[in-house]
């Protein structure tokens, strides 16, 4: 408005000036001539001018209209995205997998957070046992991440478990863990597939990540570190099928590691299996010297021992401090009967009796009787056990 104006102004101070003092113009081509006054080729310029300010005019109005269109239909489609992420979040709790995974995908290029909309998508399609949509989901959930692939590589993984492809995952897991050792769901995750694949030792050097970060209570990682220790001696018995190495490598252990019951267990369990009983008869020896525990004397028929005195005394010692069980007077009469004693053996065999029933110590109670020559009380011990036998059949038939 102020350029019209100010050529009002000019054109009506300069048209009697030039009125009298027009000039000549002429432009010659190769067909024409164009003649014209100096005015006449101003107003020309001007007239030009304004089309081409008219035409930027109509063209900028043209393509803000078209902008402010797209930009209608984009919002709408980033906001009918929005409430279908919502509805899929609240479907995928009440267990509707199907109907979820619809609603992440059908606009997840306009959501929020594409990615995570393609990753719930592929949980969705492995939850409903489709592999195939699952994996087309995850290499969009890639390729719209970008350079964030993490979420995108532990949900792999996480599906991977779920399908058990687990040496895949455990192949995946080693990745993260290179990069976010102390993550808790790396770790969780870790923890399944490690457990999964008997791979102990890997577990066994992400326990102190696990520890340190709080992943389980106390109790839970004392105990998972007993599975951890258990699986090794196993898995090194199996396949060293050496007792020497096994023997060594126990005494590599810290004292705190051999003091565990547990694993003193798994460790004499094996030695017996492979016929190796020194370092049995003085694991469960030692052991029972600090602190009774029954899991130990369980095993104390199955030692062969060269001094069964020994034995007999070590049973009395803890009988005389922490008083009699079934268990310890069962274990106590297989002693006497190492030892030749029928008589205390047969008492030994009653008294356990007396608190449980149990057809072995029925069995070798007669064994006892039949050897002091008692047959008729030798044949009700047996009728005894064989009922016994006889009615825990009837009972797991039921």
């Amino acid at each position: 408005m102020l350029f019209f104006f100010l050529l009002l102004i000019v054109s009506v101070v300069c048209t009697p000036i030039l009125a009298e003092h027009q000039g000549y113009v002429l432009i010659q081509t190769d067909n024409y001539n164009i003649e014209t006054s100096v005015t006449g080729l101003v107003i020309m310029f001007l007239l030009l001018l304004i089309m081409l300010i008219g035409t930027e005019l109509m063209l900028r109005c043209i393509f803000y209209t078209t902008t402010r269109t797209r930009g209608w239909f984009i919002g709408r489609k980033r906001t009918l995205a929005r409430s279908q992420t919502k509805a899929a979040l609240i479907k995928l709790v009440e267990g509707e997998y199907k109907q979820a995974e619809s609603l992440l995908t059908s606009n997840a290029d306009h959501a929020e957070q594409p990615m995570v909309n393609y990753l719930l998508a592929a949980e969705a399609a492995q939850t409903q046992g489709d592999a195939f949509r699952s994996n087309q989901y995850l290499e969009r959930a890639a390729k719209v991440a970008d350079t964030d692939q993490f979420p995108v590589n532990i949900t792999r993984v996480r599906i991977q478990l779920a399908k058990g492809e687990v040496h895949a995952a455990c192949h995946g897991i080693n990745l993260l863990l290179e990069n976010v050792p102390h993550h808790p769901e790396v770790l969780r995750l870790a923890e399944n597939a490690y457990l999964r694949t008997g791979a102990y030792s890997r577990l066994l050097e992400i326990l102190p990540s696990m520890k340190k970060i709080g992943l389980h209570s106390e109790n839970k990682l004392h105990a998972l570190e007993q599975v951890v220790y258990i699986g090794l001696i196993n898995q090194f018995m199996g396949a060293e099928k050496d007792s020497d190495a096994l023997k060594r490598w126990w005494k590599d252990q810290s004292s705190k590691t051999r003091d565990e019951v547990p694993l003193q267990i798994a460790m004499v369990e094996n030695l017996i299996e492979y016929n190796d009983y020194d370092m049995a008869r003085e694991i469960v020896v030692n052991s029972l010297k600090r602190e009774y525990d029954e899991r130990l004397v369980f095993l104390i028929p199955r030692l062969k021992f060269d001094n069964w005195e020994y034995v007999e005394r070590l049973l009395h010692y803890h009988i005389a401090k922490y008083g009699t069980t079934p268990l310890i007077n069962s274990t106590l009469g297989q002693v006497l009967i190492q030892n030749g004693e029928w008589e205390q053996a047969a008492n030994a065999f009653r008294e356990a009796l007396k608190k449980r029933q149990d057809v072995y110590d029925y069995a070798r109670l007669g064994d006892a009787l039949e050897k002091l020559h008692r047959l008729d009380e030798a044949v009700h011990m047996w009728r005894q056990g064989l009922m016994l036998k006889i009615n825990q059949q009837q009972k797991n038939k039921l």
